[in-house]
């Protein structure tokens, strides 16, 4: 049996920390409990982003999604939502980005996702060893694995109509947050909104339980995260609702049970975290920062969050965010709060928001959240005012807190090139030159050996004198390279971009995985007799290349 630790990451779509274990008196959660009890609990862990896609652009590469180029929220769909002129392309990152889970298949680790990734591009088939899979699919059972789950049944849209229309929650006990009218519907969807919360508390009660079936429970961390907040006012927009997550981390034996952290955590730094825990080097060009492992660093000073292009609405929006303090920078503060977003306004606090608005009825925090202009500047003290109601940017007595906050601000723009600064148009006209997404080239076949010093490429494979070492190298600059010793050929992938949209959402049907390819990371010393390889190459935000497709013959040596 390893002694490096299995991993299982659950993440609870579009979810505040309206859990019993943060205090929540009307949460029912008793998995969530169980597990915060048995291990620690974050009180101040904040996405980069408020918004999924930006955001898990984030934690699966450990790097700010401004710096990714992934920060508009969608790159890649259009007829899925109309014709709204969304740009459809997917984010060309720095050509140093990987998915953090290659350099865990490096190390040997068994890595699985289910189902959804969704980070603005398509991750290269590189990044998983089974895309829709499960730890239990594991070819050997002692092979250390990193297992993500992503319950989406705490998305926005399960606070619609139809959705746990059901459920039993006591309305009356809700706290209806300021920024909203305090009205039956608003209630009713409150309440849809902690059944959701109910329901995957038991799927991930499901998931723990799986583990002790398997006798894994005392042998694997477990990280319970969220992307981003729910709701209007939380959703797309980078207050604490928006931006604050529960994180929640259990590792037997290395976590002493009922801990309470109130150090400043990114969920950028989830994947940097997981390599350190695993024994595995943390690339030092990742924002990310490792908060458990040898690795570990203390808390941070500054989380920092960006809000951009979300569906048809252009906005730019920063914050800064340290123990106490929030600083919001708009960009745009002549825009209003509340822009068209036609998926948005399916959400019946949203609908319950305008028909007051419409009436002249709303008033307070609900019509300050409805303003039709915005300061320049945002400042809220979230100690004594949590819900971020009372802006205090123009207090001369807060001047100090605004000031340095703008510094630091500013300064992280500077240090990470922040590319909102930079018209989404010109942006894509770089990654994608002509409009036209760029194809990677597909791998070539080097041998070396005795008798073969690799001076030329040997792209069909050929007869060999052994012993003989082959490599695997891609001329486009940042590619990942998989291969199969089995002649099973990958399917090509989907021309139609929202079929691809589909798949990163997770609507793969049944048996819709690609086969699995391992990933190249090191020369392969070919054996003697026939060794047939299929390899192909993939650049984030390039297309796939071709498979390379060879047959080498090794010979014994004297």
């Amino acid at each position: 049996m390893s002694t490096r630790p299995n991993v299982v990451w659950v993440s609870f779509e579009d979810c505040s920390p309206r859990f019993g274990c943060y205090g929540d008196p009307v949460a029912r959660t008793p998995n969530l409990d169980r597990l915060a009890a048995e291990g620690a609990l974050w009180t101040k862990a904040f996405t980069t982003a408020p918004v999924c896609a930006p955001s898990r652009s984030a934690v699966i590469t450990g790097m700010h999604p401004v710096t990714l180029g992934t920060h508009h929220m969608r790159t890649n769909v259009g007829a899925h939502h109309g014709d709204k002129g969304i740009p459809r392309y997917e984010a060309v990152t720095p050509h140093y980005v990987r998915c953090f889970t290659e350099y865990l298949r490096a190390a040997g680790y068994f890595c699985t996702n289910r189902n959804k990734t969704d980070y603005q591009f398509i991750p290269p088939i590189t990044a998983w060893d089974l895309p829709g899979g499960h730890w239990r699919d594991r070819p050997d059972p002692d092979h250390p694995f990193f297992s993500v789950f992503n319950l989406d049944d705490t998305h926005e849209t399960r606070g619609w109509p139809g959705f746990f229309d059901d459920n039993d929650i006591d309305v009356d006990r809700i706290e209806v947050p300021p920024y909203f009218p305090d009205t039956p519907k608003v209630r009713e969807s409150l309440a849809r909104v902690y059944a959701a919360i109910e329901h995957n508390d038991r799927l991930l009660g499901d998931l723990l339980e799986e583990l002790e079936e398997d006798g894994l429970t005392d042998t694997t961390a477990v990280f319970v995260w969220t992307d981003h907040g729910p709701l209007p006012r939380g959703k797309r927009w980078p207050y604490d609702s928006g931006i604050h997550s529960p994180l929640i981390v259990r590792w037997p034996g290395m976590i002493e049970p009922g801990t309470v952290s109130n150090d400043l955590v990114s969920t950028m730094d989830l994947g940097p975290t997981v390599l350190s825990i695993c024994g595995v080097e943390v690339p030092r060009h990742l924002h990310g920062r490792p908060f458990l492992g040898p690795d570990a660093h203390g808390g941070r000073d500054y989380v920092f969050a960006s809000r951009d292009r979300y569906d048809e609405m252009y906005d730019t929006v920063r914050a800064s965010r340290d123990q106490r303090y929030k600083y919001i920078r708009h960009f745009d503060p002549a825009k209003p709060y509340m822009m068209w977003n036609s998926f948005r306004n399916n959400h019946p606090i949203m609908q319950e928001m305008w028909r007051l608005y419409a009436s002249g009825e709303l008033e307070g925090p609900p019509a300050q959240a409805m303003a039709d202009k915005r300061p320049a500047e945002e400042l809220y003290d979230t100690e004594a005012d949590p819900h971020e109601i009372e802006n205090l940017a123009s207090d001369p007595a807060y001047r100090e807190v605004l000031e340095r906050h703008r510094a630091a601000l500013e300064q992280w723009q500077r240090d990470v090139g922040d590319l909102g600064m930079m018209p989404e148009d010109t942006m894509v006209a770089q990654m994608w030159p002509g409009g036209v997404q760029p194809i990677t080239d597909a791998p070539k076949f080097i041998v070396l050996g005795e008798e073969h010093h690799g001076t030329e490429a040997s792209p069909e494979g050929g007869t060999f004198k052994g012993p003989v070492v082959l490599q695997m190298q891609c001329s486009t600059q940042g590619a990942s390279i998989g291969y199969t010793l089995e002649d099973d050929a990958l399917p090509d992938p989907p021309a139609d971009l929202d079929a691809q949209f589909s798949a990163v959402l997770g609507h793969n049907p049944k048996g819709g995985d690609p086969p699995r390819r391992l990933l190249y990371h090191e020369p392969l010393r070919l054996p003697p007799g026939e060794t047939r390889i299929r390899a192909f190459a993939h650049r984030i935000g390039y297309q796939r290349s071709a498979e390379s497709v060879a047959t080498f013959i090794v010979q014994a040596g004297d």
